[in-house]
């Protein structure tokens, strides 16, 4: 297992979307815990504030959008350059976040959205990956995704668990692939969590809910089940990770999820991998 000082003495990670939800809380504590954190995202305003908190591990990446490879052959110019000015060796962790997704039933998604989504999930992703991964390798790092459980058929999210299906393979085949340079994948699957994106996601709900109910006379709109808690213990699980605490070999499966029989909010971590 790797000492917590020889973590912080290689330190760098890169998170992909960091302007809000999961990414931009798991930059923040990552940063606070002495972490040099690369925070990409897509538009200078996100970025101005990042910047703004006045984090000094704190290191804005813009513009970073993962549907344009020139925006990721840039973002790795700019993190060789400033992990070699802070003395760093290679990036300790990729951390595999972006992308949105556009919650809505399979009738009435909106194609040009679920093909920017397959983009910047799945080859989005995969570009990061194979740009990074001779830094990764330098400092024996690791590659995490944030990921949703996808594990069985939703209704309304089709459009991101299609990608997440698509990634728990590309993510377990590196894993493989891997074994050589023994860089672990790392995959945190997680529930709902409020960002902005979700306003427009119950109102396309409660449109199926509309139709629903012209046809059938029946059926109930959803109402927002984000549960805030899921944010925090996605970072807590992310930092628990990175150290490796307590395993020779990090867990490479985790699930962050809510019960569906309960209105409270319940966090469960559990092993779907023989590493633990």
């Amino acid at each position: 297992m790797a000492s917590e000082a020889r973590i912080q003495q290689l330190n760098g990670v890169l998170i992909t979307g960091c302007s809000s939800g999961i990414g931009r809380a798991t930059a923040v504590q990552l940063a606070a815990r002495g972490f040099t954190v690369f925070a990409t995202v897509r538009k200078e305003a996100d970025a101005e504030n990042l910047r703004s908190l006045n984090i000094p591990n704190l290191v804005p990446v813009c513009p970073v959008d993962l549907t344009n490879l020139d925006h990721i052959a840039n973002s790795a110019k700019i993190v060789s350059e400033e992990l070699n000015r802070r003395g760093k060796k290679g990036l300790y962790a990729l951390i595999n976040n972006a992308g949105g997704g556009a919650p809505a039933p399979v009738e009435l998604m909106q194609l040009d959205q679920f093909h920017r989504e397959l983009q910047t999930r799945i080859l989005g992703s995969v570009a990061m990956i194979q740009t990074f991964l001779p830094l990764i390798r330098q400092a024996g790092g690791r590659i995490v995704w944030i990921m949703t459980p996808a594990m069985i058929p939703t209704p309304y999210v089709a459009s991101i668990h299609a990608c997440d299906f698509a990634l728990n393979c590309v993510a377990r085949t590196l894993d493989i692939e891997l074994k050589p340079w023994r860089i672990p994948n790392i995959m945190i699957r997680c529930g709902g969590i409020k960002t902005p994106l979700r306003i427009g996601a119950a109102r396309m709900v409660e449109r199926h809910g509309e139709i629903r109910r012209e046809a059938h006379g029946r059926g109930k709109s959803r109402g927002d089940s984000s549960q805030g808690p899921f944010r925090e213990a996605a970072q807590e699980t992310v930092l628990d990770r990175l150290y490796g605490r307590g395993r020779a070999f990090p867990r490479t499966h985790t699930a962050i999820v809510r019960r569906l029989d309960s209105q409270k909010a319940i966090l469960i971590n559990y092993k779907l991998s023989s590493r633990a």
